[in-house]
């Protein structure tokens, strides 16, 4: 008997990526990447390279200039009200959050769940509660964004994000702005996500996260890529990365440059 074939959770075929920031200048070209369920990849460039961009046709945000983008094996350029079961099993965390200043920490954390559920606040109350407790939030449920920290921003994003129980979960330089300890208290979290987490019933999440950083996510587990000057490369394996002899590559991989004022 033949093996029931499953398509990859994400799967990119000589795509070419717009740019938002200049539309007259593409971000990436033929782009060939497939994610499988259960992988955890970290997408590295400069600033300014085209890692949201990229990230932003990944999740069906935005449609490729050219080229086939797959989630969950249906193809965005055919996203519709028909396909929001598959658009709901990805989850995205904007790079400095992107929340609604004019609503609480609470209300942007429920806000899937009375958009996409039609649940009245009292009806998201437990699930949004849950996740404020998981994510440290508690302390914060009545603030706006715009009276926090970026540490805690960046909580309140991936909070909403996680709301829906997603089944792939894209962040955009979710490290970026973070001090010491919150860095090494996301990156737990996002292993524990990754491996199985009770919030999922110990499902295990797929990952995309981008970062100007290697160094920030070395791990032997991860699968990585590059993408620079418009070109999207897969290394592979943390061993892949460290004898990668490109020289964007080993700027990713620097230690930056102290200076003095």
């Amino acid at each position: 008997m033949s093996e029931t074939f499953i398509p990859p959770v994400l799967e990119m075929r000589g795509v070419n990526i717009g740019s938002l920031r200049d539309a007259s200048r593409p971000a990436a070209e033929d782009v060939n990447w497939s994610v499988l369920a259960g992988e955890f990849w970290v997408v590295a460039g400069q600033q300014l390279s085209g890692k949201s961009d990229l990230l932003l046709n990944a999740a069906g945000l935005v449609m490729p200039v050219h080229g086939s983008c797959r989630i969950f094996g249906c193809d965005t350029a055919s996203f519709g009200e028909a396909q929001l079961a598959e658009r709901l099993r990805v989850g995205f965390v904007f790079a400095g959050g992107k929340l609604f200043n004019h609503l609480t920490v609470a209300e942007n954390v429920a806000l899937p769940l009375r958009y996409r559920k039609n649940l009245t606040a009292a009806e998201a109350a437990d699930v949004v509660g849950t996740l404020l407790e998981l994510l440290e939030l508690t302390p914060f449920a009545d603030s706006t964004p715009s009276n926090l920290a970026a540490n805690w921003r960046q909580r309140t994003a991936l909070a909403r994000a996680l709301a829906l129980q997603p089944e792939l979960l894209l962040l955009d330089n979710p490290l970026t702005g973070l001090s010491v300890r919150h860095r090494h208290w996301l990156q737990h979290f996002l292993d524990r996500l990754w491996r199985g987490h009770e919030w999922f019933a110990g499902r295990p999440l797929t990952l995309v996260v981008t970062t100007d950083d290697l160094r920030a996510w070395r791990n032997p587990d991860r699968k990585f890529a590059v993408l620079d000057e418009m070109k999207f490369t897969v290394l592979g394996s943390w061993r892949e990365v460290e004898s990668a002899q490109s020289r964007s590559v080993k700027e990713l991989l620097a230690e930056p440059v102290e200076t003095t004022i």
